[in-house]
């Protein structure tokens, strides 16, 4: 058993999955299986492997699914709560209304519940957490970024270093941002509570002041964005 991980992770589940219709008429998207295991399952598996032990999810639409499906987290060896919105927050809205329920001490992990990562190094992301508490001007988040994916080319941000712009960086390279990341608390303190809030704006603004730090990711990853993309991942991983 790995030492337990003092950080909380929050795992977004609460999107409607429009364009994964008609399977996520009935079944909220995280649930989708890939190997005969959900999406959030598999995040659960690498949470609980690398020694985390509070998850809270937030959910939506059929959110009464995911927690028949997942309970209170025994079977994964976590402690599993849930943050219910009525109303769609969007990811940062989301993120602020669960604060209380993840009540970190600074830096928490954020991930995207319809992302496909296995073999995630969650263990090497946490140990991003002291560097970024020894820095002067402390990042309010830290992001995995990949290479952009076919579906998005244009990718997201610029990478160089450990540094995550907006704009270009001499020598930088743009990538897309993985929906994976840590994010102190602070970065959502001005937010109000059950307003639905982009997090997009809220990254661009700490960027300007050099406050996003990041890295990229080469492992597998995908966006499980359409059923074509389910069932190619399906077929790959038989």
């Amino acid at each position: 058993m790995n030492q337990r991980n003092p950080i909380p992770c929050f795992l977004l589940a609460a999107g409607r999955g429009e364009r994964m219709r008609p399977l996520t008429d009935e079944l909220p998207k995280p649930l989708l299986a890939i190997k005969n295991k959900s999406l959030l399952a598999w995040h659960l598996e690498a949470l609980s492997a690398a020694g985390i032990k509070e998850v809270v999810i937030n959910h939506a639409w059929l959110g009464y699914k995911i927690e028949e499906a997942l309970g209170n987290g025994s079977e994964f060896d976590l402690d599993i709560t849930y943050s219910p919105e009525t109303k769609a927050l969007e990811t940062a809205g989301g993120i602020r209304k669960a604060l209380p329920l993840l009540s970190p001490r600074d830096y928490f992990l954020v991930i995207n519940g319809d992302v496909f990562s296995p073999n995630l190094p969650i263990e090497r992301l946490l140990e991003q957490v002291s560097r970024l508490k020894s820095m002067p001007n402390q990042p309010l988040a830290h992001l995995l970024m990949v290479p952009n994916p076919v579906q998005h080319p244009e990718g997201d941000f610029y990478l160089k270093d450990f540094q995550v712009a907006n704009q270009p960086l001499d020598g930088g390279e743009k990538l897309t941002f993985s929906g994976i990341g840590l994010y102190h608390r602070d970065l959502f303190k001005d937010i109000e509570l059950d307003v639905p809030t982009k997090l997009a704006p809220l990254l661009r603004e700490a960027m300007a002041d050099n406050r996003v730090s990041g890295e990229k990711y080469t492992g597998p990853w995908h966006d499980v964005g359409t059923p074509q993309r389910l069932q190619e991942l399906n077929v790959a991983h038989e």
